[in-house]
């Protein structure tokens, strides 16, 4: 799926990660971990296409269209004038292209997204007038829509009410599930215990990748804000 071979991530040629080298398995489900600073994010817009390499090189054996990436939040623009129907149906764009008709399926599928993650009642509401939580739920509606085979998700978890970390946590198993590969950005270590069989941890002199089994715990006991 993604391969690195002594990668190196960073901004304007200053490198801020160690160099990787290794293998995202397809169907994997990995948590990428560290202290603040050590390049987890800048690690994960380098993956997802957003910035170039400092050195080293990747392979990414999908096309573009088959990723998908959430940014952290203080990275989304909360007051542009669209309605959380219009955010959810950016992740149609594959399908209609920019300025492609929504048609009467697609609108289906759009509110069945919302209903997934519990924010039917709110399609006609400004993205602006949301709360974190469900500003969340929001945005894993639009990477549902996107029906991506790779996902990359920066800090999914931060912010956010217990309830809603449970439900996009139950969310993200079943993508796993339906052979989605995930790599998200963590810091709740007993969530990593906990759902991620796989880990990726940065230090400042090197990259450390385990694969392990994951016992199963109760969503409510894992990621409580």
């Amino acid at each position: 799926m993604i391969s690195l071979e002594k990668l190196q991530a960073g901004y304007r040629h200053q490198a801020v990660t160690p160099p990787i080298s290794g293998r995202f398995a397809p169907g994997s489900m990995t948590a990428l971990v560290g202290a603040n600073g050590c390049g987890k994010s800048t690690l994960l817009k380098t993956l997802a296409g957003l910035l170039p390499p400092v050195s080293g090189a990747y392979q990414l054996s999908l096309p573009a269209s088959a990723v998908g990436w959430l940014p952290q939040q203080s990275e989304i623009e909360r007051q542009f004038p669209i309605t959380v129907f219009d955010l959810v149906a950016m992740g149609c764009w594959q399908r209609t292209g920019w300025f492609g008709c929504i048609g009467r399926q697609l609108r289906q599928e759009i509110m069945q997204a919302l209903r997934t993650v519990k924010m039917d009642d709110f399609a006609d509401a400004q993205p602006g007038m949301l709360s974190g939580g469900q500003l969340q739920r929001v945005l894993f509606a639009r990477l549902l829509m996107q029906q991506a085979s790779l996902l990359l998700l920066d800090e999914p978890f931060t912010g956010i009410d217990s309830q809603t970390v449970a439900l996009l946590l139950d969310l993200l198993a079943e993508r796993h599930r339906q052979g989605c590969t995930l790599i998200v950005v963590l810091h709740d270590m007993s969530m990593v215990d906990a759902c991620f069989p796989q880990v990726l941890r940065l230090q400042p002199d090197e990259a450390e990748w385990r694969s392990r089994r994951v016992q199963a715990a109760p969503l409510q006991q894992v990621g409580g804000r």
